[in-house]
């Protein structure tokens, strides 16, 4: 079966990258006044270099920066959208792994302004890693989808008195994000990446619960964010491939939320109008693949199949009789193979080394060759 020429590719991976001990010192010292702005980003730059070969040496075609310029993968972002701010609350995070249990807590937002586009969020650090990849890959941009603004505060977190309803936010949430995604297709982004963990976390029942308790409608919120998603890529030029990644939660080798896709996936998948979904399914916790038979001809499925939760490496027998368990639902062309989320969602990363992460990478590429050719 011949590879793909277009992303996402046959072998693929979610973005971020355990930061470099040098990058984490270097963040350091920059909060501590012992660094200035110039001195981390020059830092940045060369771990941003290494990060690009670390991807070509494992045979992957598509490279990111890493997200080694960011603390978290979505907020670094949301706060740079007009009308959004940090504020003093702190929002708490249940996380869960195999060995019990994680509190975390971040930032909250609130939404206190209309939603606007000021500069183009990351585009320099796009820029610079177009110029820093090869011919040999395809650079990618990783983005948090516009639905990351409403799910983490929902209604209370957005000013009543700027937003009396909600479909004026959702119009210029989505329009700024329009905007965002026109940006960057004219610096060159010929493959953009939005993050979600809403639409996969929806999926449990007691996330569903937690929307309900906030005043949400856990029924057909899933309907909303898929229309935001759409909305914000409607304009895209043909040669902007867009994917979504739906995670359950990735902080230090923890996840906040369990269950299939089954809730969503009728929606989800029939109407979503992305070119491939990247799709958490390393463990029990992921559910079976019997939802995939919503997915429609012409999109890709990239199965998360390797863990980035542990450095524990997975055998290629495994991998593909769980390809060929997929391919009951969806063709075997319309597959893909990735790691099951990002090794670093935030600074600290899971719990595993750099080394592990290289071989995890190869064992994707290796696996895809033998799969797909």
């Amino acid at each position: 079966m011949a590879a793909r020429t277009l992303p996402p590719f046959r072998a693929d991976h979610v973005g971020s990258l355990l930061r470099p001990q040098k990058l984490l010192d270097a963040r350091a010292r920059h909060r501590a006044g012992e660094l200035d702005a110039d001195g981390l980003r020059e830092i940045e730059d060369d771990a941003i270099l290494d990060a690009v070969a670390l991807q070509r040496d494992a045979g992957l075609r598509t490279a990111t920066d890493g997200e080694f310029r960011r603390t978290s993968w979505h907020m670094d972002f949301i706060y740079q959208l007009e009308g959004v701010d940090p504020t003093d609350q702190k929002l708490a995070v249940h996380f869960r792994n195999k060995s019990g249990d994680l509190d975390f807590e971040a930032a909250a937002l609130s939404v206190h302004g209309r939603i606007g586009l000021g500069e183009t969020i990351f585009g320099d650090a796009f820029e610079f890693l177009r110029g820093v990849t090869g011919a040999d890959q395809v650079p990618k941009l990783t983005i948090p989808s516009p639905n990351m603004v409403h799910y983490r505060g929902g209604r209370a977190a957005i000013d009543e008195t700027v937003y009396p309803a909600l479909e004026p936010f959702w119009a210029d949430l989505t329009a700024a994000y329009a905007e965002q995604v026109r940006r960057v297709a004219e610096l060159g982004c010929t493959y953009l990446q939005l993050d979600d963990t809403s639409l996969a976390y929806l999926n449990d029942p007691e996330q569903r619960a937690l929307v309900a308790s906030q005043g949400g409608e856990p029924d057909h919120l899933h309907e909303q964010y898929v229309a935001n998603v759409n909305a914000a890529i409607a304009g895209r030029p043909d040669f902007l491939r867009v994917t979504t990644h739906m995670c359950r939660g990735n902080f230090r080798s923890s996840w906040a939320a369990e269950g299939g896709y089954d809730f969503v996936a009728e929606v989800l998948f029939s109407e979503l109008d992305v070119d491939g979904f990247f799709l958490e399914y390393d463990d029990e916790r992921s559910g079976s693949f019997e939802p995939l038979r919503f997915v429609p001809r012409g999109k890709q499925v990239v199965l998360g199949l390797v863990t980035t939760k542990t450095g524990q490496l997975e055998s290629k027998d495994d991998l593909k009789r769980r390809i060929d368990e997929a391919a009951r639902y969806v063709p075997l062309e319309q597959l893909c193979l990735s790691t099951q989320c990002g090794f670093s969602s935030t600074v600290e990363g899971n719990e595993l080394t750099v080394e592990q992460e290289r071989a995890k990478l190869r064992l994707v590429v290796e696996t895809a060759e033998e799969v797909w050719g």
